[in-house]
């Protein structure tokens, strides 16, 4: 049983989205597609905007429609604080 709840867990934190609004630049490189530089991007947008939904990452240089399409299930946008 005990392993069945290991699992559950590990499974849980491994398909977790990461929140474009509170991510690291590590966390953001976790995301499959996601490279340094696209991260260090992303931050620098959310220091001047905030990110309302995953669709306004197109709103970072490089970032188009498609590449969108593949980020999205591995993404996640909570409030600004």
């Amino acid at each position: 049983m005990k392993f069945l709840v290991t699992l559950a867990l590990f499974a849980a934190a491994l398909f977790a989205a990461v929140d474009l609004n509170h991510a690291t630049v590590k966390e953001l490189q976790s995301v499959k597609g996601i490279g340094p530089k696209k991260a260090k991007q992303i931050v620098e947008y959310r220091t001047q905007h905030c990110f309302e939904s995953v669709d306004d990452l197109v709103k970072i240089k490089g970032i188009g429609k498609k590449t969108l399409k593949k980020l999205k299930p591995q993404l996640t946008v909570t409030p600004c604080q």
